[in-house]
């Protein structure tokens, strides 16, 4: 029987705000191209938010909104591309390097498997899943996984928090301590920073 458990990173503590600013752009940022703010309540009022939100819809619903005509729909349209970087085109370098910058890879606790797996066994921005036979070692790696989450980046952590989803009612919080205690981790800390 499978465990199924996600373990995922909520951000590095000084990135997180940062993370989110660069995910989403607010719809206000598009005065700074000249888009009135009574334009920009209007299309708030028809449901959009975000400069993201005006490209990923179809035209037809952002020409649909009220005391907004085709033109300045337009026209926000193209500021919100300006503002975003939705839809740009970048080589495979430019992706990996990106990749590189964003993604934390989080040690399971064994340098040799670490090294095996290519630096680590899960990784930030992702939901890692593990499968196999009962008694493998499935759910111990997750709680392993949830104390290295914690450590700090330069140790193969991510210096995060842990979502622990428990299917089959596995998860052992004195598990989760004794795992602390061998990083030398608060044990205390360590549970204040899994949900479950």
């Amino acid at each position: 029987m499978a465990t199924d458990a996600a373990v995922t990173n909520h951000g590095m503590e000084m990135q997180e705000g940062e993370a989110m600013e660069d995910e989403f752009s607010d719809i206000h940022k598009l005065q700074e191209f000249g888009i009135g703010a009574a334009d920009i309540k209007k299309a708030k009022e028809g449901g959009f938010h975000t400069c993201e939100s005006l490209i990923m819809f179809p035209r037809k619903r952002l020409h649909a909104v009220k005391g907004l005509s085709e033109a300045k729909a337009e026209k926000m349209l193209e500021a919100a591309r300006k503002v975003t970087s939705v839809g740009d085109w970048q080589t495979g370098t430019d992706c990996m390097l990106r990749r590189q910058r964003e993604i934390v890879r989080i040690t399971c606790g064994s340098s040799a498997v670490d090294t095996l797996l290519g630096g680590g066994l899960a990784e930030t921005k992702c939901i890692t899943e593990m499968y196999g036979e009962f008694r493998t070692g499935k759910t111990q790696l997750c709680h392993t996984l949830c104390v290295t989450t914690q450590l700090p980046i330069a140790d193969g952590g991510g210096a995060g928090k842990v979502a622990f989803v428990d299917t089959e009612g596995t998860f052992r919080p004195e598990r989760v301590r004794a795992i602390a205690g061998r990083f030398n981790l608060d044990p205390d800390a360590v549970l204040d920073n899994i949900v479950s």
